[in-house]
């Protein structure tokens, strides 16, 4: 292969300028702008000492074709209206902030001769790899808008009306268009930004691209905390059988919880109403409203042992759920109640708001009137339990609060009921692009009432999106085996799939043509934290 034949330098490079680039670019900017109007030497030495990693230089062979100048700045002085002189500190970037939260874009310029190789798309790569690896808010600026003079007397002056009809896709501006097409927002429009700029008019787009690797709601989470990077959780397939006393069911949860705790699970998950195994104890027939309220005896115990496990194994318990009678229930009702156990010792109730026709018929089980998501100290979860999870506004209010995983104990006799709520739970992952664990019973009881046969294929559910398992299930369970099944749950997935994923359901929602509103209730039935301070009223 000959000399002639073959390249071993690449003739397009963008990198980090330096301080033997700035003639380059001095010159590259007197050919777009002009004389009076590009960078001198001393602004691009300001610049490169201010904020290195902000500034980038393309090269064509040996020329340089392009150049992009950042700053980092704090949200007040970024998202108020400014203008071009102030905000870069004279083109300096001496306003620059080593701990601002947001990267200011001061300048992009790419030579005319060379805008066929998308040298601007890369540069606002190189900016957006930049806010990432910073773990900053995102990127704002003000934008160009040079198709606006020669229309200025169609829209009689009123620029606004030009930038909308931009972003509406009737008209089209070279710079305007390109950047909404690149994932930038329209926020405003900035007056008097650029006099200089007579394309312009002086006028300039106030524009943001939002970070979509730092979760949005962060100050709503109730912690400053950054997520962990993963969350390992772990979900029981519970088998049903005789116990002779609450000692050897406590036995039971304390090796499925020493097993997940041994695999370093974050979360262990046990299902609905797999306190009915203490019936057993009884050893005598109940009807099932008898049978349900024996249970409720053992409410202060369950209670306690929950918290103790947590503490001890260092692992946050949804402990399935268990019929409780509360001092409000005044109408005699029994709720169906999660209790969840995180590892520093506090205990958290969460009431299932469907109680299904059977559990209302044989068991006379009310429904709870209130959903909270739970903090704990891998972000906020929320608890669906079983028929709950058929109910998408229940899914959608948790999420609302923060929530980034559902845990869903349930309980099933039959495929056809199993599937419902499989079914649903996946669609509750997708919709609010949130993970949900289920975990349900397998085994027979013989002598409870309206618990003879189970079945279940507990699982752990994702959204359906790149970053997520193919199917969107991470772990999965044989159906009727008891098992336990663990995966790992990237929550920084989450976040990006929320905001930059394939389809961004929470994003997109139209919230001018509907909304959901849920009555004003009491924040809880009960107060658990300290379970060795409660007695069940029924004690």
């Amino acid at each position: 292969m000959t000399e002639t034949s073959t390249r071993e330098r690449a003739r397009l490079t963008l990198r980090h300028a330096g301080i033997a680039d700035i003639p380059a670019i001095v010159a590259l900017s007197e050919r777009i702008y002009g004389r009076d109007n590009g960078y001198t030497a001393e602004m691009l030495n300001g610049q490169i000492a201010q904020f290195p990693q902000g500034v980038f230089v393309a090269f064509y062979d040996d020329a340089a074709v392009g150049y992009c100048a950042t700053f980092r700045i704090d949200e007040r002085a970024a998202m108020s209206p400014h203008r071009w002189q102030e905000i870069s500190g004279g083109g300096y970037a001496s306003r620059h902030l080593s701990t601002g939260d947001w990267l200011y874009g001061m300048e992009v310029c790419v030579d005319p001769a060379h805008r066929g190789l998308r040298i601007g798309r890369r540069m606002y790569e190189l900016r957006k790899r930049l806010c990432q690896d910073l773990g900053l808010k995102g990127i704002v600026f003000g934008g160009r808008l040079p198709g606006f003079s020669r229309r200025a007397k169609r829209y009689r002056g009123d620029v606004r009306a030009y930038v909308e009809d931009v972003r509406a896709g009737r008209v089209r501006d070279r710079a305007l268009s390109f950047q909404l097409r690149n994932g930038f927002e329209l926020i405003g429009v900035l007056p008097g930004y650029l006099p200089q700029d007579l394309e312009s008019a002086g006028y300039a787009a106030h524009l943001v691209w939002r970070n979509p690797k730092i979760d949005a709601n962060a100050t709503t989470r109730g912690t400053q905390r950054p997520l962990p990077d993963s969350v390992r959780v772990a979900t029981v397939q519970y088998q049903q059988r005789r116990v002779a006393s609450f000692e050897e069911f406590a036995t039971q949860v304390e090796y499925f919880v020493d097993i997940a705790a041994d695999y370093r699970a974050d979360f262990v998950v046990f299902p609905e109403l797999f306190t009915l195994q203490l019936l057993s104890v009884e050893n005598k027939p109940l009807s099932p409203v008898d049978s349900l309220l024996a249970l409720t005896g053992y409410t202060e115990r369950f209670a306690q042992l929950l918290c103790e496990l947590a503490v001890r194994h260092n692992i946050n318990i949804i402990g399935g759920s268990h019929p409780t009678r509360t001092s409000n229930d005044a109408d005699g009702k029994v709720r169906n109640i999660c209790y969840v156990a995180l590892r520093d010792g506090s205990l958290h109730t969460r009431d299932k708001l469907h109680p299904t026709p059977n559990e209302r018929t044989w068991w006379g089980i009310g429904g709870g009137d209130s959903a909270q998501a739970i903090m704990t100290d891998c972000g906020p979860i929320g608890v669906m339990i079983c028929y709950d999870s058929e109910f998408p506004e229940l899914g959608r209010h948790l999420v609302d609060q923060g929530a980034m995983i559902l845990f869903v104990p349930f309980c099933t006799d039959t495929r056809e009921g199993y599937l419902r709520v499989r079914y649903c739970s996946q669609a509750r992952a997708v919709e609010n692009q949130c993970y949900v664990v289920l975990s349900g019973n397998v085994g027979n009881l013989p002598g409870v009432n309206n618990f003879d046969i189970q079945y279940a294929q507990s699982c752990i559910l994702t959204p359906c999106d790149f970053p997520f398992a193919r199917d969107g299930v991470a772990a999965d369970t044989t159906p009727n085996v008891e098992q336990v099944a663990f995966a790992d749950l990237r929550l920084n997935d989450l976040v990006v799939a929320r905001n930059d994923g394939t389809v961004q359901n929470l994003n997109d929602r139209r919230h001018d043509l509907y909304s959901l509103t849920w009555a004003r209730r009491p924040a809880s039935r009960m107060a658990l934290a300290d379970p060795t301070q409660q007695t069940p009223e029924n004690s």
